[in-house]
């Protein structure tokens, strides 16, 4: 018996080691860091941890502490101001969690419209919104926003959504089920199938709906599990977007265009002549410079008939030659042209 606590002691005190030299090791990044007057990127750093990890911990464990080691790094030399669309807990509140980790100064508002009106004025130095769905498609508030006011793009985050149906009780004494009109869209087929009693009433946000759901008998929220876990609700059915590959990418807008990669996109807006063959010329351009198009939308000009401005992401980076070639060529053609940013291209996270 006393071998045994002998040995418990000796653990102990050997994990008790470990996480001083962890910590002494974080104090030496941070200080390298701070000495040298870089700035460090935390998705940039996660990245890395998740390719470099050897094991036992999951990736996603590794990443999410590397990352908050660069915000945490960022927040000590200059906190960085980030304006999102909240409320805490809703997946674009996840996405800028990602991307900036929990150091960075985050502050919710109420539409997409206020974060761009956040970094315009200055008042955010980074904001982040959702610009497409693999479900639904395009953000229309987001497009509409870049064509008022064409605000730069550094980033972005892909982010799988996971639809979780949280409540209290079981799922037969559902009545009603509350969430924001995109989450229920991509919902709709597990609804139908599983709830089709029940009531839709839609909500500003997902993390409103979770909130209504903790104080009202008979509803559930579709939300995140992060959302959930805050308003104590359990977790009815998990995972019950209809698309198994559902994501979510979302802009970073405001700060430096970030240096060429390698592996860059570049977003363009353009407005053309509104004439036989205008489009079919522009996208000729895009062909003879030898550039991949990997988004494009068109979006209707606000009091003009039939006049649109079309959005173009493209693989390369706008320091790239063939890329300046292509866009020296589209300012020729074009009526409007504004180049929103070069950034690195992203991988989903969970």
């Amino acid at each position: 018996m006393a071998k045994k606590a002998s040995a418990a002691r000796h653990e102990k005190e050997s994990l008790r080691k470990l996480d001083q030299q962890l910590l002494e090791l974080l104090s030496a990044r941070a200080h390298a860091a701070l000495g040298a007057q870089r700035d460090v990127d935390p998705l940039a750093l996660a990245e890395w941890a998740r390719t470099q990890n050897p094991g036992p911990l999951p990736g996603a464990t590794v990443a999410t502490i590397f990352r908050e080691l660069a915000a945490g790094i960022r927040a000590a030399s200059q906190p960085v101001k980030v304006a999102y669309l909240g409320p805490e807990y809703s997946y674009s509140h996840l996405a800028t969690l990602e991307r900036f980790g929990s150091g960075a100064e985050l502050t919710p508002v109420a539409t997409i419209a206020a974060v761009f009106e956040e970094v315009h004025r200055g008042h955010a130095v980074h904001g982040l919104v959702p610009l497409e769905n693999s479900t639904d498609g395009r953000i229309v508030d987001t497009l509409g926003m870049f064509a008022k006011l064409p605000l730069s793009i550094t980033g972005e985050v892909q982010l799988h959504i996971h639809h979780n149906l949280l409540g209290k009780g079981s799922r037969a004494d559902i009545q009603e089920v509350y969430s924001k009109p995109q989450a229920t869209s991509q919902c709709r087929e597990w609804l139908a199938k599983h709830l089709p009693q029940a009531r839709l009433v839609e909500m500003s946000s997902t993390t409103k709906a979770a909130e209504l759901a903790a104080e009202k008998p008979g509803v559930a929220a579709i939300a995140s599990r992060q959302a959930g876990a805050a308003y104590g609700l359990d977790v009815l059915a998990a995972n019950i977007e209809d698309n198994a590959h559902n994501i979510t990418r979302f802009a970073v807008i405001g700060g430096e265009m970030p240096p060429r990669t390698g592996h860059d996109k570049t977003a363009l807006m353009f407005q053309i002549l509104h004439q036989p063959g205008s489009l079919a010329d522009t996208m000729a351009i895009f062909k003879r410079n030898k550039l991949n198009l990997t988004w494009i939308e068109s979006f209707p000009i606000v009091g003009a008939q039939a006049e649109y401005l079309f959005f173009v992401e493209l693989e390369g980076h706008a320091s790239d030659l063939k890329v300046r070639r292509a866009l020296a060529a589209l300012q020729a053609k074009t009526l409007r042209l504004n180049v929103l940013g070069a950034y690195p291209k992203t991988l989903p996270r969970e």
